[in-house]
């Protein structure tokens, strides 16, 4: 292997076919180039090499050259590298259906099965999963939503029934988690119904591969893992990746502070957020009135983002927004990764096209974990939808 460039010290890690990973250990300016020799056929070939910054030591990543200058066999062994892709078969309710498709467009790898849902006479669900046989030995999924209570028992029906069709392993995509805000007791006599629910998950049937993982989002407190059993793998994510990504988008990135709604949204957060000026309100009580006050954090001529974990009837936010226009914000936003909105309570947020931050949002961004507001929304300022399926594309892949 011969370097167009000054000798830095590399690291090589070789595999059968050749160099898979490389480190430099010393910084390097200038773009390395280098010439590559299959450890099989000693056919040189030219491969960009980039550098990842950042880090240290630096890392870097060899790029091949395009597919038709590489050697028959090599362009076997990428096909092959492709083919060893976990294929999945993704069940879904129907209430689920766009978001499915958006994951199943993120992959070959993922490919739709369908399930009829039916009801008796009765109003007893009458379910038929359609080549069940055909699914043995594969890996299985389901993506549900739990929207309503009275939805859950068809589906769970689906997901006790899935793991004992000899799959190979079982995976649950649950992007929201209902009863996430009924955690604790407060009084002799409250249910916490987050804790049913998990116990109720953490019993479905063991597939071949072993228990099934749970996938979902933005938990609304992290204790609840420990409310699972041992026969259930909950991998918790966040769409908060989602939102940074969509920060670096506006034309005024550089000018975004995050604001916290409250001491629990920012014990949630604020580590996902570091790199952003913060501020923290927090709700006080006046006599009979819980008001919500500017803890910390200067909001004065800075576009505002609220971030939370989910918003319902939108009471919080709305009192967040006029605290933070008071005190000199130029524009607001919001974000939250649950967007439940029951009774319509979306229509409370208004669209400020410039110079109202104090009773209308400049952006809206919610994720697609609840599929009817995101219906309800489409097309409608200031909302604007961060969908989950590439994260959940990823996660199938675990």
């Amino acid at each position: 292997m011969s370097l167009k460039t000054p000798s830095p010290a590399l690291r090589l890690s070789r595999t059968r076919t050749g160099i898979s990973n490389c480190v430099l250990l010393r910084s390097a300016k200038s773009p390395i180039r280098c010439d590559f020799s299959s450890f099989e056929q000693q056919q040189s070939r030219r491969w960009t090499v980039d550098c990842v910054p950042g880090s240290d030591p630096i890392h870097i990543i060899l790029k091949p050259p395009p597919t038709n200058s590489i050697p028959m066999a090599s362009t076997a062994a990428l096909e092959s590298a492709l083919k060893s892709s976990k294929k999945v078969c993704l069940f879904y309710c129907a209430e689920m259906k766009d978001l499915a498709e958006r994951i199943a467009a993120q992959s070959d790898a993922i490919e739709l099965r369908s399930i009829t849902w039916r009801t008796f006479e009765d109003g007893f669900p009458n379910l038929f999963i359609s080549n069940a046989p055909g699914i043995r030995g594969q890996h299985v999924a389901f993506l549900a939503s739990f929207s309503s209570p009275g939805v859950i028992f068809e589906q769970l029906s689906v997901i006790y029934a899935l793991p004992k069709l000899f799959v190979s392993s079982f995976t649950l995509v649950l992007p929201f988690f209902p009863t996430g805000t009924s955690e604790r007791m407060e009084d002799e006599g409250d249910v916490a119904t987050a804790f049913t629910l998990a116990r109720i998950l953490s019993n479905i049937p063991i597939s071949r591969g072993g228990p099934t993982s749970l996938v979902t989002f933005d938990i609304h407190a992290l204790q609840e893992r420990f409310y699972f059993g041992d026969n259930i793998l909950p991998c918790f994510e966040s769409g908060i990746p989602l939102l940074l990504n969509r920060l670096q988008q506006l034309p005024d990135s550089d000018n975004i502070s995050i604001a916290f709604p409250d001491d629990g949204a920012w014990k949630r957060f604020h580590k996902q957020l570091q790199h952003f000026p913060t501020i923290v309100c927090a709700k006080v009580r006046e006599g009979e009135q819980r008001i919500v006050r500017l803890k910390e954090g200067e909001p004065k001529g800075r576009h505002v983002v609220i971030v939370d974990d989910l918003v319902q009837s939108g009471g919080t936010l709305i009192e967040c927004q006029k605290v933070l226009a008071k005190h000199g914000a130029q524009k607001i936003s919001a974000y939250v990764t649950h967007g439940i909105f029951p009774n319509k309570s979306w229509q409370r947020f208004e669209h400020d096209k410039g110079g109202n931050p104090g009773n209308g949002m400049a952006y809206f961004w919610i994720t697609d974990s609840c599929p009817s507001t995101v219906r309800a929304v489409k097309g409608k300022q200031p909302f604007e939808v961060l969908s989950l399926a590439a994260s959940i594309a990823a996660d199938l892949q675990i």
